[in-house]
C-alpha cells in the first residue's frame, strides 16, 4: 500500500489517544499540522463528548477542507436519551469532508478483535481481560472520572485474566520505571493485575491511511 499524505485532512481524535497520534506525528507518518482532541474519558458523559467533538471537528474544518475523526462508535458514544443517535449519525451530520475511522474502540483500533483474542490466550489463559492502551494509565482520573470504589469492585475483578494494556510506544515500561508506586496503586484500585504488552502500531497506521484515502478521493 503506497504511503497516503495527511497534509490535506485535520484530525480530530479521543485525547485518550493522543500519545499514539503525537508519536505517530512526530515519527512522520502524519504529515499534518492540524491535531484536534477532545477530554480523555467523555464516553463517561456522552453529551459533552458530543458537545466537544461538534465543536473540535467545528474548528478542524476552518483549517483543512477534510477531517478524520479518530473515535470508536458502538462503544465510545451510547445515547440513553436518544438510542437513535449513534456516533455514525453525528459524523454523517458535518457532511461528506468528514469521515470516522473504523474500530469500535480505541483498543480496536491498535488491535483487532482476533489478535485481542490471540493475545488473550496467550498472556491469560482465554480467561477475561479488561483491556486498556496507554491513554487509560496516563490520563486515569479522567477515564475512570466519578467512579469509586464500590464501582470498581463491580467491573474490574471479575476480569479474572487481569487488565491488558495495548502498548505500542513502549509507555507501559516508562512508566513502571518512573512511577512504580502509582501503576502499584491503579492496579490495587482495581483490584487485578495490570500489565502491558507489547504491539505495533500497523493496524491504527492502517486504517487511519484507508480513511484518509477514501476522504482524499471525495
Amino acid at each position: 500500500m503506497d504511503k497516503i499524505s495527511f497534509s490535506d485532512i485535520a484530525i480530530v481524535s479521543c485525547g485518550t489517544l493522543s500519545l499514539e497520534l503525537n508519536h505517530l506525528k512526530k515519527e512522520g507518518f502524519l504529515d499534518t499540522d492540524h491535531l484536534f482532541f477532545t477530554t480523555p474519558g467523555l464516553h463517561e458523559d456522552v453529551h459533552e463528548l458530543e458537545r466537544q467533538l461538534i465543536q473540535r471537528i467545528n474548528k478542524a474544518k476552518e483549517k483543512a477542507d477534510k477531517v478524520l475523526v479518530v473515535y470508536g462508535g458502538k462503544f465510545c458514544y451510547v445515547n440513553a436519551d436518544e438510542p437513535l443517535r449513534t456516533m455514525r449519525t453525528i459524523i454523517e451530520e458535518k457532511g461528506p469532508n468528514v469521515a470516522r475511522i473504523e474500530a469500535t474502540h480505541c483498543m480496536d483500533m491498535i488491535a483487532s478483535e482476533e489478535e485481542r483474542e490471540r493475545i488473550g490466550q496467550e498472556v491469560a489463559g482465554g480467561k477475561k481481560v479488561w483491556w486498556m492502551t496507554p491513554g487509560w494509565i496516563k490520563f486515569r482520573h479522567k477515564v475512570f472520572k466519578g467512579w469509586d470504589k464500590g464501582l470498581a469492585n463491580e467491573n474490574f475483578p471479575r476480569h479474572t485474566g487481569g487488565a491488558i494494556v495495548l502498548d505500542s510506544i513502549g509507555y507501559v515500561d516508562r512508566y513502571i520505571n518512573e512511577h512504580p508506586e502509582e501503576l502499584l496503586e491503579y492496579s490495587d484500585w482495581m483490584q487485578i493485575p495490570i500489565q502491558g504488552y507489547a504491539v505495533t502500531l500497523d493496524r491504527f497506521k492502517s486504517l487511519l491511511s484507508e480513511q484518509a484515502r477514501l476522504l482524499m478521493e471525495k
